[in-house]
């Protein structure tokens, strides 16, 4: 049994660094390439387990050469796989667009085998789940095994992580098994509706998942931290920098596993999110995902030199 189970896609990132992107028909010269393990859930049980919690991830491969890249990158950060081999598809893979000048990203995913884990998936993982102290998903496979496996977590008593990315539209039913909603601040406006532009703003968009049925509201909002806000507290974490930024690319997945790490803990709400923040700050320094992500370690020493 783990203490976090994540249900979640693996991709092979194809990550491409130019000056900007090419326009429809164009064709650009870039200046690097680097093909990578990726998938948000993926990148998350990499960011917790390498952040020091026992860690199980639930997903489907191809059998192919990109599965053997994921089974290699859990394998070093010791991640439990539970995967259903399909042959009927692929790997996924992600196009990544780095830009040169700033390190931001815009990213396009092709969940492959992924794309078809479905409530099977979930029933035959009811267990491990069941054995969880902090369950996580995101919407980068179908809604209807997020839901599933939401349910059977908040049945037995496990906190629940919802990712919402990519942005999609979420029923109240859905909001309401997770207790805890981990949107940046563009996934915010889609789910809301309003504008997350100050913190002020994000407050109110915090406010309006809450009631739709949600128990804690953590946006991350990238350079300014992130604001976690329930129905009894609100706490703004400032940003925990560790050097120059690099690569933004897997900031939201760090985040992720070292809050839930943070959980499995006991921590209190404003010292997650600060652990959380830590794990973001590290990865965007470095290129990649979940290659960047980093060791207990690393984290521990960042939060003694910024207390």
């Amino acid at each position: 049994m783990s203490d976090i189970v994540i249900l979640g896609i693996f991709v092979a990132d194809t990550a491409y660094r130019a000056d900007r992107q090419p326009k429809m028909g164009e064709t650009i010269l870039g200046t690097s390439f680097v093909l990578g393990p990726g998938g948000k859930g993926s990148n998350q049980s990499v960011a917790a387990s390498m952040a020091g919690g026992k860690t199980s991830i639930i997903t489907r491969l191809g059998k192919d050469a990109f599965a053997d890249i994921a089974r290699a990158t859990w394998a070093k950060a010791g991640v439990h796989p539970h995967v259903t081999e399909d042959a009927e598809s692929y790997t996924g893979a992600a196009y990544i667009f780095l830009e040169n000048a700033t390190g931001n990203n815009a990213i396009i995913v092709a969940a492959g085998a992924a794309g078809r884990i479905d409530v099977s998936d979930i029933e035959s993982n009811r267990a491990l789940i069941e054995g969880a102290k902090v369950f996580i998903t995101q919407l980068e496979q179908p809604i209807p095994a997020a839901k599933r496996a939401l349910e059977i977590a908040r049945a037995a008593g496990v906190k629940t992580i919802l990712n919402p990315a990519p942005a999609a539209p979420l029923d109240d039913d859905l909001l309401a098994l997770c207790d805890f909603i981990t949107p940046n601040e563009s996934e915010t406006e889609s789910l809301t509706g309003l504008p997350v532009t100050t913190l002020a703003e994000a407050e109110v968009a915090a406010d309006a998942l809450l009631a739709r049925g949600v128990g804690a509201c953590i946006i991350t909002l990238g350079e300014r931290g992130a604001l976690y806000r329930d129905r009894t507290q609100s706490v703004h974490v400032p940003v925990i920098s560790a050097g120059k930024v690099v690569d933004t690319t897997g900031a939201g997945d760090a985040f992720n596993g070292g809050f839930a790490v943070a959980l499995t803990e006991g921590r209190s709400m404003s010292d997650a999110v600060r652990f959380g923040c830590a794990t973001a700050g590290i990865s965007v320094t470095r290129p990649g995902t979940a290659p960047a992500m980093p060791a207990r370690a690393e984290i521990d020493a960042l939060l003694a030199a910024q207390p």
